[in-house]
């Protein structure tokens, strides 16, 4: 199969995979109401009782956070259309299709990279009516998406290997959990500095960290020093590792 063949196919793929989102759009709005409701609670409720040490509000602080966990929670979704797939029998008759058989997997991982761009809208407008305010230029904001879409790719990645690996519906998005739980152990909602010092090391030195502190710099208008470049760091790696894995258990479960 040539590139061309292979753009192709990805493109149609992905044309039936965004048809069924928009067929359902509360795909989007679930996965948008959780991380909602956490910016509800933190900002209204607990939110006084947080000291950041930051300038703003505290809605400025928690955002990035919020963010993550709407992609992770977002990217649950594809292990889950990707299994019923599977299990439905629709890999085995697209494999009996003279098609790139790469263009199956590419065409979940652009159909979840595009309905969580759109949950993260979401959450952004609504955190605008909070009263997040932001001095991030034209050009941070385009770093701010570019990240926010690496940081998709690299989990639903995650969530191709979860979907091709699972036994049940419920084990295919079970792998979300911890990813959803891992921001709270974070500089996501209270600054590490805060937390005793087993938990701090831990927040410091987890990928989550790097990248929240690299989103609110950009929000800010502030350096963002060296967190950029251990944030690319941490999210490429994830994303080449769990590509290759991937790709090796499709590799094993089209034969």
């Amino acid at each position: 199969m040539t590139t061309a063949h292979f753009l192709a196919d990805t493109r149609v793929l992905t044309g039936r995979s965004l048809r069924h989102i928009l067929r359902s759009p509360d795909t989007i709005i679930t996965t948008a109401v959780t991380p909602i409701a956490l910016m509800l609670l933190f900002v209204y409720v607990i939110g006084g009782a947080i000291e950041t040490g930051a300038e703003g509000d505290y809605i400025d602080y928690l955002l990035p956070g919020i963010l993550l966990i709407t992609i992770a929670s977002g990217v649950a979704y594809t292990a889950y259309r990707l299994f019923l797939d599977l299990q439905g029998g629709i890999v085995e008759r697209l494999q009996s299709m003279p098609i790139s058989r790469s263009s199956i997997l590419w065409a979940h991982v652009l159909t979840s990279l595009t309905a969580n761009l759109a949950s993260v809208a979401v959450v952004i407008g609504v955190a605008l009516l909070m009263g997040f305010r932001t001095g991030a230029s034209v050009l941070a904001w385009l770093v701010v998406i570019g990240l926010l879409a690496l940081f998709t790719l690299s989990l639903t990645w995650i969530a191709v290997l979860a979907g091709l690996s699972a036994k049940t519906v419920d084990g295919a998005s079970a792998f979300s959990y911890p990813l959803i739980f891992l921001p709270f152990i974070s500089s996501a909602f209270v600054p590490t500095d805060s937390m005793p010092a087993p938990v701090a090391w831990f927040a410091e030195n987890q990928p989550v960290t790097s990248i929240v502190d690299t989103l609110r710099a950009l929000f800010s208008g502030q350096s963002v020093g060296g967190d950029l470049w251990i944030a690319l760091a941490w999210m490429l790696g994830i994303l080449v590792l769990a590509c290759a894995a991937a790709a090796a258990v499709y590799r094993r479960r089209i034969r």
